[in-house]
């Protein structure tokens, strides 16, 4: 069982991450906690079991960034996954740098967190059953990321198609660099705005777009989207 300490200030979200780590098989919930004082207290004791943090960036008194040097130090066999609404390429670099695993940018579909915790326990099994392994494997585990997307690309989730999903990409391909409601891109292209809310949700979920909540003053909130720079190529892949 992987030992997973949630360091989040908002109460709900962390509740949240917990309910969704409880469908993941192979997790269980260590702790949860709101301050970046409690997480250090916890990872530095020497008989310490955790093997995975789930760590937000913006915390009311804290930055979770602050948290990753001590794990480096003090949790050599801690790793990190950042939830986290922080999409700026400064935090994500930084947070790269510490060695975090994944990085899933709020908000995000409960298929996306799925896919990183996966792919986390899969590398855990391979070197806890290994002394040595091959090329190959670290390979797998370093192209992991790369390698879901072509996989995806073949086979789509159920009622997406592939010609429909070109038209959405193509759409965005030419739009870089804005933000966009389901209902923009829906009246743009001249599907649905459900059926366009799937291909979004899909390509939400594959980490080509990041995702944003506008919050009016009445009626639902309005998702809007946005491509994320690093990932133009791996749009382009569905435009062919």
């Amino acid at each position: 069982m992987i030992n997973v300490l949630i360091v989040d200030d908002d109460a709900m979200v962390a509740e949240l991450n917990k309910s969704y780590l409880n469908q993941v098989s192979g997790f269980s919930c260590y702790a949860t906690v709101p301050t970046l004082q409690q997480a250090r207290n916890l990872l530095m004791q020497p008989d310490s079991e955790i093997d995975l943090v789930l760590l937000d960036i913006y915390m009311q008194q804290d930055n979770g960034l602050d948290l990753l040097p001590t794990i480096r130090e003090f949790s050599e066999k801690t790793d990190v996954i950042i939830i986290s609404s922080a999409s700026d390429v400064y935090t994500i670099k930084k947070a790269l740098h510490y060695g975090v695993v994944d990085y899933l940018i709020k908000p995000f579909q409960f298929s996306r967190f799925e896919q990183a915790l996966t792919a986390y326990r899969e590398e855990a099994n391979l070197f806890k059953h290994r002394d040595f392994v091959g090329q190959s494997d670290i390979d797998n585990l370093i192209r992991r990321t790369s390698s879901s997307t072509v996989s995806e690309r073949k086979k789509l989730p159920k009622g997406l198609t592939s010609l429909t999903l070109r038209t959405v990409c193509e759409w965005i391909e030419g739009n870089q660099g804005i933000e966009f409601s389901t209902e923009m891109l829906a009246n743009a292209i001249g599907i649905s705005r459900v059926s366009c809310r799937k291909y979004l949700i899909y390509l939400s979920d594959t980490g080509i777009l990041t995702t944003n909540i506008l919050y009016g003053s009445t009626g639902r909130p309005v998702y809007l989207y946005r491509l994320l720079p690093e990932k133009q190529d791996s749009l382009h892949q569905y435009c062919e």
